[in-house]
């Protein structure tokens, strides 16, 4: 019998790597996207292998839009971007499409799920997170995942002697595609734009996309020999990089030399202030958002206790991560 994976949030960057991941290394037979945006350029795939499917999970799942004999649900979608939506549309996606995601899954009779929560639900903290820490977030964002989690939980403890369950907490997830912080850390390095503001040594949980993917089906593997029916792991380096350490290493990728500025990190969140004080009333967007500034000073101290714990082979270094992503996609560090 074939097997068969749905990835809701299939097109999105965790989604579509996780597919390539798992079609190339012949895990599964079929891989089925379900989104509201289409299979982005950037990714060429097999379509006798990866099918496309336009679904909305803020809505109710049609049990006939997808296949019913699915082996693996992956739910990925979500509203994710911080600062970038208002409130409540972190938790229209986030929470509906965890109970819309749940009820197919009932439904089909789909009996192992894997879902990407976030770092968010610990909150703010300079102190170590592990799993056994106590989730205190103070986003809509971080809000909505958590309480997605806990869904999930739900949808598990409905047949909890045979539904199986991994929730993955992954730091800041890089690589080909992602257009987002570290893209963006990547760019102004090359480019000379990139500056310290007091936050040298601020660690940065982060994570390389192709290692969450790998450790994901290493879990999922884990499960299946040890019968754990509910596990929950932070995906990080370990330990996290600082600031410094992300600039330095895409120096060294990238074969350069660069001399970086450091400004007060209050001198630089006035500014964004001032800029925010005129640019909202004219509905202008732009990089210097105050939310951002802030996030650039505070540290993500993330242990990945569970993989640690266990013994799972890392297969990249930060730096290695970022030669592996320079190969691949040259034109994404030129």
């Amino acid at each position: 019998m074939s097997s068969k994976c749905v990835i809701f949030g299939g097109t999105g960057f965790i989604g579509s790597h996780f597919a390539e991941y798992l079609i190339l290394n012949g895990l599964v037979d079929e891989v089925y996207l379900a989104d509201i945006r289409p299979i982005r350029p950037f990714f060429s795939f097999d379509q006798n292998k990866i099918h496309y499917v336009e679904l909305d999970v803020r809505k109710p799942i049609d049990a006939q839009a997808l296949p019913s004999d699915v082996t693996l649900v992956a739910n990925f979608a979500a509203v994710h971007r911080e600062p970038g939506h208002e409130d409540f549309e972190y938790y229209e996606t986030n929470l509906h499409g965890a109970e819309n995601v749940c009820a197919w899954a009932e439904k089909v009779g789909c009996k192992q799920i894997v879902f990407t929560s976030s770092i968010a639900p610990y909150g703010p903290s300079e102190l170590t997170k592990d799993e056994s820490s106590v989730p205190v977030p103070v986003s809509a964002y971080g809000g909505s995942k958590l309480a997605a989690e806990k869904i999930h939980l739900c949808w598990q403890n409905g047949d909890s002697e045979n539904r199986r369950l991994v929730i993955v907490r992954p730091g800041v997830v890089f690589g080909p595609g992602e257009g987002g912080n570290v893209s963006r850390l990547v760019k102004a390095v090359l480019h000379r734009y990139f500056i310290y503001m007091g936050n040298r040594d601020t660690r940065k949980a982060g994570v390389y996309v192709k290692e969450l993917c790998n450790a994901i089906w290493w879990v999922l593997q884990r499960q299946g020999t040890t019968g754990e029916r509910v596990i929950l792991f932070n995906m990080t380096m370990n330990p996290g990089p600082s600031i410094q350490d992300y600039v330095e290493t895409v120096c060294k990728v990238a074969g350069i030399e660069r001399w970086v500025p450091s400004l007060p990190y209050f001198s630089l969140l006035a500014t964004a202030y001032v800029i925010d004080a005129f640019a909202k009333p004219l509905g202008i967007t732009h990089p210097f958002s105050t939310v951002r500034i802030k996030k650039l000073v505070n540290s993500n101290i993330i242990y990945p206790g569970y993989l640690v714990n266990n013994s799972y082979p890392y297969l990249y270094t930060l730096e290695t991560a970022f030669a592996d992503w320079k190969q691949s996609y040259p034109e994404e560090w030129s």
